[in-house]
């Protein structure tokens, strides 16, 4: 099902972890799924994310695919292969952390580490019906970790299981505790735009529980997107503009990649004060909740028919990508499909308190089950 580039076994745990080929194996090279790189030599070293989760216990069995340099949202790679998306075969698997969330999908590992640039890692998950931390900003090392430098990219897991996500981060993160935990956080219901239907899901999911809930607004949302868009730009064409004259990237890529060179220094300075504005307006609106609830998708994920017959859809990402430009930690939680679609749910917390975001997921997902067991009943 290609999820995986390579099949290996690192530790002895009886946990298994899937590692994406962005983030350095000793011995192996990281390519980052782009035949641009397919002469790369093996890394000397781990990287720190690879140290901490071998340290914690866990077994690597793979590393894993991805869409070409992490630059796209589909997941399809036209030369390593595109993953399959196990629950939801028809559609596409999600980028970039395709291989990450396809494999955890299927059964092949309980951990699939990626990584979150502009939706990287929650996009798949909630494309493949699963769990997926955007961490805080800086949280998790990225020594090791492709690009080398980036004010977005955040490393983090992909699980099938909430219990899992929150074992994996308090294995391998040591201050994994939450600052300000609270028996009935009160959460933001944030007004986005999706379609109907994942609309009506999260509201039925908010209603399952008792917590406090009230309607909010973040007024630069949609220019956060424009933004980050922005930045992504041009941080990636930074990294990545080297193998532009390669001859050996996809064409979608490449496409993107030369557009991406035409970002201009006032559209990047516009772009920096939109992330100090927003994050301020994120703030200010967590002083007075603990969570900010939204959709993790505004409308269903491309056919994999439409996506390889060259459809793009970078707006899939417009309620993920503002919150890598902020900085704060995102978690998104599967809800109950619609007519073989997948539907998520995305919790937004503080800064630094990742671990109080995941304590109000398990109560949300508690009482969803809940409310599931009893409609089945």
């Amino acid at each position: 099902m290609t999820a995986l580039i390579e099949s290996l076994t690192l530790g002895r745990g009886s946990k298994r972890a899937v590692v994406k080929d962005t983030i350095d194996i000793a011995g192996y090279p990281t390519q980052a799924g782009s035949a641009a790189l397919s002469e790369a030599l093996p890394a000397l070293c781990h990287a720190e994310m690879v140290e901490r989760t071998l340290a914690a216990g866990y077994r690597i069995v793979g590393k894993a695919n991805l869409h070409e340099l992490a630059f796209g949202m589909t997941g399809l790679n036209a030369w390593t292969g595109t993953p399959e998306n196990p629950h939801f075969p028809e559609l596409i698997p999600g980028g970039s952390s395709s291989g990450s969330a396809a494999a955890v999908a299927a059964g092949l590992a309980e951990v699939g580490i990626g990584t979150d640039t502009g939706g990287s890692i929650r996009l798949p998950a909630a494309c493949c019906g699963l769990y997926g931390l955007k961490p805080t900003f800086g949280r998790l090392d990225r020594r090791g970790v492709m690009p080398t430098i980036s004010s977005l990219d955040c490393v983090g897991p992909i699980t099938a299981d909430l219990e899992e996500l929150i074992a994996f981060m308090a294995a391998v993160d040591h201050d994994f505790t939450s600052t300000h935990q609270r028996e009935t956080p009160k959460l933001a219901w944030l007004q986005a735009d999706a379609d109907d239907y994942i609309q009506a899901a999260v509201e039925e999911s908010l209603s399952t529980t008792s917590l406090p809930t009230t309607k909010a607004q973040l007024s630069l949302l949609d220019e956060a997107y424009g933004a980050a868009m922005v930045v992504i730009n041009r941080e990636t064409y930074n990294a990545c503009a080297k193998w532009l004259d390669s001859g050996r990237l996809g064409a979608d890529v490449e496409r993107r990649l030369k557009k991406a060179g035409k970002t201009t220094d006032a559209e990047l300075r516009e772009a920096e004060a939109v992330r100090r504005a927003f994050s301020a307006e994120v703030d200010r609106l967590l002083k007075f909740h603990d969570i900010l609830v939204l959709p993790t998708l505004p409308h269903a994920p491309l056919t994999r028919a439409a996506a390889e017959a060259g459809q793009q859809d970078l707006t899939i990402s417009s309620l993920l990508r503002p919150f890598n430009l902020s900085g704060h930690p995102a978690l998104t939680m599967p809800l109950e499909p619609n007519v073989g679609r997948p539907v998520a749910m995305q919790l937004v917390g503080q800064k630094g308190d990742d671990a109080g975001l995941c304590e109000a997921a398990r109560v949300l997902a508690a009482a969803n089950k809940t409310n599931l067991c009893r409609t089945k009943h």
